[in-house]
């Protein structure tokens, strides 16, 4: 529990009754037998952030980060990883840039690897979340470049229906992150 957190739940009740709700909805992951459990869990956990859009502080976020990741396992099929991909988008909406930023490494970590084993269905909804959501945070997480370089490469793919969209991407991370921090971090890694 952050520090923001933490005196939200002190002092506001329904703060405290969302962050129940949310730990409810996240126990769905405990009971999880196959894929189609994973889907309902991630959905509930979707219902009550969007029912709670006033915060823009997540309750249990450390936790929401790792389901969110071991969702996006590349054994998982793609419906999995679009409905975590559904969760991504809602959080990123909710929480804002500025959260975005702060909370960078509590979400990356499945995100950033996903695009090299995504299918095609889901590559041009994780393209779309770095777009939307990544691109403008760049310059306040210039620690995490390369793994959002590392992240992007993968859609280069010779032939790929997604080159030009990913080559357009990795040009605007260049300026985002500045040439020579991007090119830095890409070619050290």
């Amino acid at each position: 529990m952050d520090n923001g957190e933490q005196q939200l739940s002190l002092s506001d009740s329904k703060f405290r009754y969302y962050s129940t709700l949310m730990e409810r909805a996240l126990k769905g992951f405990e009971n999880t037998r196959e894929w189609a459990d994973l889907i309902s869990a991630l959905s509930k956990v979707n219902k009550v952030i969007s029912s709670h859009k006033s915060y823009n502080i997540l309750p249990k976020k450390a936790t929401i980060g790792k389901r969110l990741a071991q969702c996006l396992h590349p054994a998982l099929p793609a419906g999995v990883h679009i409905k975590a991909l559904e969760l991504y988008e809602t959080i990123f909406t909710t929480i804002g840039p500025a959260f975005i930023a702060k909370d960078f490494p509590i979400y990356s970590a499945g995100l950033l690897p996903l695009l090299g084993h995504a299918a095609m269905t889901v590559k041009p909804v994780l393209l779309t979340l770095y777009e939307t959501f990544i691109l403008p945070v760049c310059s306040s997480i210039r620690p995490a470049a390369a793994g959002v370089i590392i992240g992007v490469l993968p859609g280069l793919e010779e032939g790929s229906e997604y080159h030009d969209r990913t080559n357009t991407l990795l040009e605007k991370l260049t300026k985002e992150f500045g040439v020579e921090h991007f090119y830095f971090n890409f070619c050290t890694h």
